[in-house]
Order: C-alpha cells, then sequence, then structure tokens
C-alpha cells in the first residue's frame, strides 16, 4: 500500500480502560482524515476558534471547525454565521418562525435575530479538531 502523507496509520482500536497488550506487528490500515471528515470536499472549509463562548460543546480558543456548507442548518445544530458583518460560531435555535443564536456558555445572552439583522449562515461545523493540553 502506496504511503500518501495524508494517509497515517490507524490501528483498530485501544483501551480506554484496563490495557491491553500491544505488538508492533498489530495489523492496521491507513487513515486519510480528509476521508472521515470531509464529506463535501467543495463546500467544506475549516476556520480557527477564538474566545469561549462555545466551551459548553466543548469548544474552545485555538480549536479547528470543520465546516459544510453543503449541510441544511437545523434546529440544535452548530453553525458558523455572520451576524452584521462580524463572524461568529454559535448553536442554532429556531422556534417557530423565530432565529436564535445560542451561545455554550452561560456568560453570553442568546443572540436574537431579527428581519433587520444581517444574518447569514456559512455552514454546519461537523467536526471540531482539539489539541490535547
Amino acid at each position: 500500500m502506496e504511503n500518501r502523507p495524508e494517509q497515517i496509520p490507524i490501528f483498530e482500536s485501544v483501551q480506554a480502560g484496563f490495557s491491553s497488550a500491544v505488538t508492533e506487528d498489530q495489523p492496521y490500515d491507513r487513515l486519510d482524515l480528509n476521508q472521515l471528515i470531509v464529506k463535501h470536499p467543495a463546500a467544506t472549509f475549516f476556520v480557527k476558534v477564538s474566545g469561549d463562548s462555545m466551551k459548553g460543546a466543548h469548544i474552545v480558543s485555538g480549536d479547528t471547525l470543520v465546516v459544510d456548507r453543503a449541510l441544511e442548518p437545523s434546529s440544535g445544530k452548530i453553525v458558523v454565521a455572520i451576524v452584521n458583518g462580524e463572524f461568529t460560531v454559535k448553536r442554532l435555535l429556531l422556534d417557530g418562525k423565530k432565529v436564535f443564536l445560542v451561545a455554550e456558555n452561560p456568560k453570553y445572552s442568546p443572540i436574537f435575530i431579527t428581519p433587520e439583522t444581517d444574518f447569514q449562515i456559512w455552514g454546519v461545523v461537523t467536526y471540531v479538531i482539539h489539541k490535547v493540553p
């Protein structure tokens, strides 16, 4: 099997409880991260997170979001949006005809989207790439 830069070895499993014996010759496959996290390449982009408004959803400053513009935004999904000229990442909540962008941190108030709000959803967040401290 060709070892392309985008393909990284992946082992079948790793125990998160009791340990199991591992040997160097344990069979493994190759994983292309693009195949795993990018379903619509022409409609997918990555964006770095800044701030703490989504920490309750385990999205923190420095994380990288995988955002898919081909997916239909729906209530409860985390989206990247532009509100009055500024990018933000929030949870989309639809209540009848009312639209809210809700932070996952109690120190931030929900953003109520009115007909006068300059508002556009850029895409739905599908994955969070988070560096372990």
